[in-house]
């Protein structure tokens, strides 16, 4: 080999291992129609969800439930366990109570409200409306009470929690006089048109032990609980039955049930069924160090649940409330593999994964209404301790700026494409494992187009940005530029923030009113803009795990 081009192959080479590949940026077109609406862009996006209910009567839960309202007051929902459990009202990890139900010596029901309706006021003077689960069973009537209070905590073996708030009532009759009490003066005190928009369902993936009965048994659970709530308010919305999974075998069983079995309550055949729910998790792990996601067993589980309700004639318009939707399992767990949760990691996931959600539903012509994010808050742990939450002692995470993002998307969905993007199926074969996922998000109302654009990857290591040129095509307006909305280390980011600080446990006065200041939705420079007859081009560089919002006002846009 000639020296000079020995020479030249080594200087290539050696320059190729210096440099950083996360330096190099790779381009990315994306298509939109503005011309060409699309379907109804449906708000799935709107639920919210936490193990411990009492959180909501606290400082920073109040704070939360509030900011959860404004994303779009009064048509936000909470799901919460443990609204019958026995006890003080005490939050702890994976646990909480309200004392409603107790007995006195002679074994006659006790009914107290106090606890639940502090909760329930909570969500109403927040914005938000209750996704009432009909659980967990109270000590007094339980036909296994002891043990029954847990003390669960990290790291503890997870089989700690099923104590005696897990097994069936051991009078169903009394059971079902508590949950027709509970809607009666849910309806005195909120009124009947009002709880007529809630959601009421009976108990937790009753197909792992958070139920400690057979199936058969749920079946009269869920029938006596249901007559119950029909029977103090007619037009309540209710189903079922939030199962882990899609819920194999006990989720057929329990919709032949519904649809056609004898129902235990009534002695009629079938029981209400207004919506189906049931759960969906990923499963992230450690590789080589870092956090790998796993979206891909996330979406086949929703692909598998909305087959298996698509499998029956009957339900094809029902709504579909996912309630629980989520990265992995355990909000209140810790551990290298759920370190994904306090940054962009989180938030570009969330981005990537919910329009995942619709499209696996036009797919099975399903009527996908809701996929509830079980992610709140802790109170008086450590800041950014590593729980799946929205925000920490007050500072919002941002995965919560996502949620303000999609509360902007409004109208109808537009048409797009981008090379850029991981397709449908891909995901549900690989997940986001080669190239990363460069995916949009757009809609249109009366008051403007909306784009929402991320850049995601299963892997959380450092990677190159994605530099992007969108065409928005029927474009009739002027070449101005958009708002524009980041979320990426320097943007919408309070856990950046807090570790630029050095990490203080607590932060200062002085730091936690910065935290404060940073933890919103924040603006970036607007992208470069040109319009040449009816196309608009917008360019910027969107960084990995980053997510934009570009909005343009109607007066801009039009048909």
């Amino acid at each position: 080999m000639p020296r000079a081009r020995a020479v030249l192959l080594l200087l290539v080479a050696s320059t190729a291992i210096a440099a950083d590949p996360s330096d190099v940026s790779f381009p990315v077109r994306i298509t939109v129609d503005a011309a060409r609406d699309g379907d109804p862009l449906p708000e799935i996006w709107r639920f919210f969800g936490a193990d411990e209910p009492n959180y909501a009567t606290m400082t920073h839960g109040r704070t939360l439930i509030g900011e959860l309202g404004e994303l779009r007051p009064h048509q936000v929902y909470f799901r919460a366990h443990n609204l019958l459990t026995t006890g003080d009202g005490t939050a702890a990890l994976k646990w909480g109570s309200t004392n409603a139900y107790t007995e006195d010596v002679e074994g006659r029901p006790i009914y107290d409200w106090t606890i639940l309706d502090a909760i329930f006021d909570s969500y109403r003077a927040g914005g938000v409306r209750p996704y009432a689960q009909i659980g967990f069973m109270p000590e007094a009537l339980s036909v296994k009470p002891q043990p029954y209070r847990h003390h669960w905590r990290v790291g503890a073996a997870y089989e700690e929690i099923y104590t005696g708030w897990a097994h069936p009532p051991k009078d169903f009759a009394k059971w079902e006089a508590l949950v027709f009490e509970w809607v009666r003066h849910c309806v005195d005190r909120y009124g009947a048109d009002e709880v007529a928009t809630w959601y009421w369902q009976t108990w937790n993936e009753p197909n792992i032990p958070y139920w400690q009965g057979t199936p058969e048994e749920f079946y009269k659970l869920h029938d006596h609980a249901i007559a119950a709530v029909r029977r103090a308010l007619p037009s309540a919305r209710v189903g079922g039955p939030d199962v882990a999974g899609d819920g194999g075998g006990f989720m057929d069983g329990f919709l032949e049930h519904c649809l056609r079995g004898t129902n235990f309550a009534t002695g009629e055949r079938g029981t209400p069924l207004d919506f189906v729910s049931f759960h969906a998790k990923g499963q992230p792990k450690t590789v080589d160090g870092h956090v790998r996601m796993g979206i891909r067993e996330h979406l086949r589980t929703i692909d598998a649940g909305f087959a298996r309700i698509a499998r029956h004639p009957e339900l094809r318009r029902t709504p579909i409330v996912i309630g629980e939707s989520d990265p992995e399992g355990c909000a209140a767990c810790q551990g290298p593999q759920l370190a994904y949760r306090n940054g962009t990691m989180y938030s570009s996931y969330t981005a990537a994964s919910f329009p995942r959600k619709i499209d696996l539903a036009a797919r099975h012509g399903v009527n996908l209404e809701g996929a509830l994010t079980w992610a709140f808050e802790f109170e008086d742990t450590p800041f950014f301790a590593g729980y799946r939450s929205l925000a920490t002692n007050g500072i919002d995470k941002p995965v919560l700026n996502v949620f303000r993002m999609f509360s902007r998307m409004r109208g109808r969905r537009l048409p797009t494409t981008s090379d850029g993007q991981a397709s449908l199926d891909d995901m549900l074969a690989r997940g986001v494992r080669g190239r990363p996922d460069v995916g949009i998000l757009a809609s249109r109302d009366d008051t403007g187009v909306r784009l929402l654009v991320w850049h995601y990857h299963d892997d959380d290591v450092p990677g190159p940005a994605a530099d992007l040129t969108i065409e928005v095509r029927g474009w009739t307006g002027e070449a101005t530029a958009p708002a524009h909305f980041r979320i990426d280390e320097s943007h919408s980011n309070a856990f950046a923030a807090w570790k630029q600080m050095g990490s203080p446990q607590p932060p200062s006065a002085e730091e936690h009113a910065e935290l404060r200041r940073r933890c919103g939705l924040e603006p970036a420079a607007p992208p470069a803009v040109a319009v040449d007859g009816t196309v608009l081009t917008a360019s910027f560089t969107l960084p990995r795990a980053g997510v934009s919002l570009l909005e343009w006002p109607s007066p801009e846009t039009s048909r």
